[in-house]
């Protein structure tokens, strides 16, 4: 590797903006803040989302309607019924 064209990789805490939820990994972003983390002191990232309050991960996901339009046109006009 060259030296002094990579950028320094570091463990960074990131926290989630909406729960407070921190975890530990590591990135190049860099932060002027910094926050006490298990007994260590790390730069502090700030997002918006995480797994901690994302939909998906913590079940209260809406699911869209997922008729295609066959569907629709057979259940306007009644062609789902079985006579």
């Amino acid at each position: 590797m060259k030296k002094g064209i990579h950028p320094d990789y570091q463990e960074v805490c990131f926290m989630d903006a909406a729960t407070g939820f921190k975890f530990v990994a590591g990135s190049t972003l860099k932060s002027s803040e910094t926050v006490e983390f298990e007994g260590n002191t790390y730069p502090l990232i700030r997002v918006e989302i995480s797994s901690d309050s994302h939909p998906f991960y913590t079940g209260k996901q809406k699911f869209a309607a997922a008729d295609g339009r066959i569907e629709r046109f057979n259940k306007k006009y009644g062609f789902n019924k079985k006579n």
